[in-house]
C-alpha cells in the first residue's frame, strides 16, 4: 500500500480544493462536514471525482484517516471563516476637498462636482 498524500505537510491543492468546495456548499464544521464530503464523493459531485479518486489526492474517508481529514478541514475552516469576517468600505475622495461656498448656486455647482469626482473604495476589516 502506498502511502498516501494527506499525511505529508503540504496538502495536495486537489485535496485543499475538494475540502473548500464542501465547506462552501454547506458552511459547516466538523462533524457535518465530514458528512458533507462523504456525500459529494460519492455523488462524484467535485470535478466528477469519487472516493477512490480522491484518495490518489490524500482524502481518506476511512477511521485511520479521520485524525488528518480533521486538522486538514479545520485549517480550510479557518481560512474560510476569515474571509467572511465582515469590513468596513471607506469612501474617500482622490483629490483634496472642496471647500463650502455661500450662495446655492454654486453650492449646487459643488454637489455636481462632487458627484463627477473619482472614489477610492477601501476595506478595512470592521472595528479597525
Amino acid at each position: 500500500m502506498e502511502p498516501r498524500h494527506a499525511a505529508s505537510r503540504v496538502p495536495d491543492p486537489e485535496a485543499t480544493e475538494f475540502i473548500r468546495f464542501c465547506y462552501r456548499r454547506r458552511r459547516v464544521g466538523w462533524p457535518e462536514l465530514y458528512d458533507e464530503m462523504c456525500a459529494v464523493a460519492a455523488r462524484g459531485l467535485f470535478r466528477g471525482l469519487g472516493v477512490d479518486d480522491l484518495a490518489d489526492h490524500g482524502i481518506g474517508f476511512g477511521l485511520s484517516d479521520m485524525p488528518v481529514l480533521a486538522a486538514m478541514a479545520s485549517g480550510i475552516v479557518a481560512e474560510e471563516q476569515a474571509l467572511r469576517r465582515p469590513v468596513t468600505v471607506v469612501i474617500t475622495p482622490i483629490e483634496p476637498g472642496i471647500e463650502d461656498v455661500g450662495t446655492a448656486d454654486e453650492q449646487r455647482s459643488v454637489k455636481d462636482q462632487v458627484r463627477e469626482r473619482p472614489l477610492r473604495l477601501a476595506a478595512v476589516p470592521a472595528g479597525a
